[in-house]
């Protein structure tokens, strides 16, 4: 796993093997910021789920001002701490240790975030606690997006009981990035 583009670019990134960890493969990572290059730039990044924090700091490798990662796996959390020092990013990287659901609410208040991207295990249903949450938040910028990265087959049929839609699908063979906006007013009362 290496970092793709950007400040960092070709850096190989530590993973761990034999864990609950799915690294995004590197073709995958490089279609989902190709469809996200032209927000990157100066942007604020949450990566939730972070794992070994390759999403982020691919991100902050890209020229996203600031990337605050959630990670609560705390072997995992210093590998992220690792990959950052190694990258020389950490200087605009934030790692909050805790559970996603737990920590969303602690973020309210803060400046939002143009790309929220979350990489929940595969399954479980946690995409639709954290959009819950999500939803009614100020965690999302104004025109700020949304990426879920989850198994091709997961049920968002909720997403309009939620207020956002889906602006785009892209789906892989083992995974899928959906990419979601809120809808506006005048789409809510439609």
């Amino acid at each position: 796993m290496r970092v793709i583009a950007g400040s960092a670019r070709s850096m190989p990134l530590k993973t761990v093997k034999g864990m609950d960890v799915r690294p995004t493969t590197d073709r995958t990572k490089e279609t989902l910021f190709n469809i996200l290059q032209f927000r990157i730039p100066s942007c604020r990044f949450l990566d939730l789920y972070a794992g070994t924090g390759a999403i982020g700091i691919e991100a902050l490798s890209r020229g996203a001002d600031q990337a605050v990662f959630v990670e609560k796996d705390r072997r995992i959390q210093n590998l992220i701490l690792e990959n950052l020092a190694f990258t020389k990013l950490d200087d605009r990287a934030e790692l909050i240790k805790g559970d996603v659901l737990s920590v969303l609410p602690l973020l309210e208040g803060r400046e939002p975030f143009d790309i929220i991207f979350m990489d929940p295990p595969f399954q479980h249903g946690y995409e639709k606690e954290a959009l819950t949450l999500l939803s009614r938040s100020s965690l999302l910028k104004e025109g700020g997006v949304i990426v879920v990265e989850a198994h091709p087959k997961t049920d968002f049929s909720y997403l309009d009981e939620l207020g956002f839609r889906v602006v785009r699908h892209k789906i892989y063979s083992l995974s899928s990035h959906l990419f979601l906006e809120r809808k506006d007013i005048s789409e809510e009362t439609t």
